[in-house]
Formats: structure tokens, C-alpha cells, sequence
């Protein structure tokens, strides 16, 4: 691709580099901005560069948040001893899209892949653990996406926290094997999370 401004270039090279958009789709983005009055453009940018530079991650559950504690571990209507496990942070906004889950959530902040290099030790395990050993907590849900890496995850976690004193219990399998969580539509998802079962029961059927 020839571009006639090596400023244009630049960015273009910068867009393309976003999860699925190409060069010939970061190309049209930044035409049309170049089309839009500059103080869009200029609101864009300082917008990006204060989530980047502002942005926290609650120092509890490891969601995102603009402060220290993010709104849901700060609400004191949410149920303490109720923890969601997942992936990422979208999977919270995923489940909290539903209305179905008033605990509170631990972000692993991905799942072991050998294959990519992430192991237990590049995850938020052992701050679950510490949790989980305090003893407020009464259920522990596994809510990972259902696949391989997923229940690999899932599976070490338990391994890890398996002798406690709590109820371990997996999102129904109203989500298909293979599909992301994210992906999983408001209806189905909120019925995985109110008709999950006990994580013992799931192994015996894998």
C-alpha cells in the first residue's frame, strides 16, 4: 500500500495493529477522521492517552476501575461471600449484563496456555487463594469460557483450593464448548450463572 504522507503511514501502521482491523480499515478510520472538525480527532487522542496513563485495576478483584476499589467490590449490597471467577474483564461486564450474579468477581487476567507462554504464575491465582483462606467466602463459581485452556484453568485453580472450606460450582453449560463468554448472548448466559452446579459434578462428566 502506497501512501503519499509518511505521517498518514505511521498511523495507519499504529490502527492496524488493534485486534481485528486491518491496514485497509485503518485507513478508512483515519480518512474519516481527517474528515471530521480536528477537536474530534484531538478529543480521541487525549482520551486514549488518559485511559492508558489514569487507568487502575481494583486492588481486590482485578477489574478495572478508575480508583483503588472498583464500584462493585465498593458495594455494600453485593454479596461478600459469593465470588464469580473469570478470564478478563469482559467477561464481568458480560455476566453484569445479565442481572443474574450479585456477588463479587476475582479477574484472572487470562487462562493458563502453555502454547502462549501463561502459566499459573502470569495469573491472578494466588491473590484467589489468599482470598478463599481468609474464610469469608462461601462459593467459589468458575465462569471461563469452555474451552481447553478454560477448564485447564479452571481444573488448577480447584487443585489449589480444593481441601477449603467452600463450595466450588461451574456455569451451567448453556455455552456451547469452544464459544467465548463474551460472545454468549444476555439470556443464556444469565441462566449458565443462575442454574450453575457443583464443580465435582462437572468433572464426572468430562
Amino acid at each position: 500500500m502506497d501512501f503519499s504522507s509518511k505521517l498518514l503511514e505511521n498511523a495507519v501502521n499504529e490502527v492496524a495493529q488493534l485486534p481485528g482491523i486491518g491496514k485497509r480499515t485503518a485507513l478508512r478510520l483515519l480518512l474519516h477522521l481527517l474528515g471530521r472538525p480536528k477537536e474530534q480527532s484531538l478529543d480521541l487522542g487525549n482520551a486514549l492517552i488518559q485511559f492508558r496513563s489514569a487507568i487502575n485495576f481494583c486492588k481486590k478483584c482485578h477489574n478495572i476501575s478508575d480508583v483503588e476499589l472498583c464500584e462493585i467490590c465498593a458495594n455494600p449490597k453485593r454479596n461478600e461471600s459469593l465470588v464469580c471467577v473469570v478470564e478478563d474483564v469482559r467477561d464481568v461486564m458480560a455476566i453484569e449484563s445479565t442481572g443474574q450474579f450479585n456477588g463479587l468477581y476475582h479477574v484472572l487476567g487470562g487462562k493458563i496456555s502453555p502454547i502462549d507462554g501463561i502459566g499459573p504464575q502470569q495469573l491472578n491465582i494466588e491473590t484467589l487463594i489468599q482470598k478463599v483462606n481468609l474464610k469469608t467466602i462461601s462459593e467459589v463459581i468458575f465462569a471461563l469460557s469452555p474451552t481447553m485452556e478454560g477448564d485447564t484453568t479452571i481444573f488448577y485453580v480447584f487443585k489449589q483450593l480444593e481441601h477449603s472450606d467452600v463450595l466450588f460450582s461451574t456455569i451451567a453449560r448453556g455455552i456451547s464448548v469452544g464459544d467465548d463468554l463474551e460472545y454468549a448472548d444476555e439470556i443464556t448466559l444469565g441462566r449458565s450463572i443462575s442454574k450453575r452446579i457443583p464443580y465435582e459434578n462437572s468433572l464426572k462428566t468430562t
